[in-house]
């Protein structure tokens, strides 16, 4: 495919970048019910590990890491199965069912009179994976000019969300216990139930009505493929780097309860510079970006190594957690909004699927593989196989195809 040269907007094309009221709905619901469900799963995370002790079965480190990792595992099995069927079935009716299964699983982790039930609950929790159907349905509600957006409304409401629970997590955890902060994630699910019945446009008739695709039209597609490695990776080398973070946090004399006030300020001003993708794709430059952000993500594990072997100092900590979070945003908004552009329309649930099985897959083997890694060998090596693992996708994502995106003025007025 020839590269689409940069062009300068013209008038009518940044009207047309413009989302509509329907657009502009369906992108804020849609991030709604991304932020409550993970808000729910962010909170537990601060606290699992310590709060999980004080159940029968607590003092095997072994089976609390597993009952952790439970969810991770069990939604990657379920990702693929619940795309397909929210192209067959409806994207609606498969978001409710999920957000119903994952409400269960927290109540079942309220109820859990021992770590192995609070594995139960966990793996339950999974069992609910509904990132393809919302973000397939998010792709059909937009158009290709500003999908990005909607992406990135996507991928903000989960940023914060992450920011919020490391605040927040702790002192709910000591006010309610582990089973208060479970019967709160069952709560939150049923408010996301409720803002899909109420406040989420329906799925357009001619995507209910079109013929459906299979699985094998995605599967082994190249440039879905590229962008399944790349979501792997990134979510990977995300959960690996909490393996070492928060320690090296700490070594600067920040106590653990204050790691937040690295954290939030260094999302909040990530989401700063995410405007600027926008205007970038829109001028034909998004395949360069998606370059900067690999490689910029690779030069922040470059430098935590450096920062691992010369001691832990705070601004330079500060300064590369701030730029992980650059290349994550634009990342995380880009890549699922080019597999939506790059996948069938009669697919797109299958498509993203698979790319959220790789993606919840890359959460397992980060949190598994990085643990191991700095046991065995000390945050040095757990950053230098990061790198390496960036570095392999920088190279094999270097051609990523790109398909252009023809404005187009919308059919509702813009707003």
């Amino acid at each position: 495919m020839t590269p689409t040269a940069p062009t300068t907007a013209q008038p009518s094309q940044v009207a047309a970048t413009r989302m509509t009221p329907l657009e502009k709905r369906a992108s804020l619901s849609l991030a709604a019910i991304f932020a409550l469900r993970m808000l729910g799963l962010f909170l537990v995370l601060p606290v699992f590990m310590l709060e999980a002790r004080h159940y029968p079965g607590g003092d095997d480190p072994a089976l609390i890491g597993m009952a952790m990792g439970a969810y991770g595992l069990t939604q990657a099995f379920m990702q693929m199965p619940l795309g397909l069927a929210s192209d067959r079935f409806g994207r609606k009716r498969v978001i409710v069912l999920g957000l119903g299964v994952f409400a269960l699983g927290s109540v079942v982790a309220a109820l859990a009179p021992s770590v192995h039930w609070l594995l139960v609950g966990r793996a339950l929790q999974g069992l609910g994976a509904i990132s393809a159907a919302v973000t397939a349905l998010l792709a059909d509600l937009t158009r290709d000019e500003v999908r990005t957006k909607g992406m990135a409304m996507v991928g903000a409401s989960i940023g914060l969300m992450f920011a919020l629970s490391l605040v927040v997590a702790p002192p709910l955890a000591g006010a309610l216990g582990l089973p208060g902060v479970f019967g709160l994630t069952a709560l939150l699910a049923a408010a996301g139930i409720a803002v899909v019945l109420r406040w989420t446009p329906p799925e357009p008739a001619h995507i209910a009505n079109a013929p459906r695709g299979r699985l094998r039209d995605v599967l082994w597609h190249p440039a879905l493929w590229r962008l399944n490695l790349g979501v792997f990776v990134l979510h990977a080398v995300q959960l690996a780097m909490w393996m070492a973070v928060p320690a090296l946090l700490t070594q600067t004399g920040l106590q653990p309860a204050q790691h937040w006030q690295v954290y939030l300020p260094a999302v909040l001003a990530s989401f700063v510079l995410l405007g600027g993708l926008f205007a970038l794709e829109r001028r034909g430059y998004l395949r360069g970006v998606l370059r900067a952000a690999i490689g910029l993500l690779l030069w922040v594990q470059v430098g935590f190594v450096w920062v691992a072997s010369s001691g832990a100092l705070l601004w330079p900590l500060v300064t590369l957690l701030f730029l992980f979070f650059v290349s994550f945003n634009i990342l995380e908004a880009s890549q699922p909004s080019l597999v939506s552009r790059l996948a069938p329309p009669e697919s797109r649930g299958a498509a993203l699927g698979v790319y959220n099985t790789l993606q919840s897959l890359g959460f397992f083997v980060g949190g598994a593989v990085g643990g191991a890694l700095v046991k065995w060998g000390g945050t040095q090596v757990l950053f230098l196989a990061c790198a390496a693992l960036v570095t392999v996708w920088l190279l094999l994502g270097w051609g990523q195809k790109v398909p252009p995106v023809a404005p187009r003025r919308p059919s509702a007025g813009a707003a």
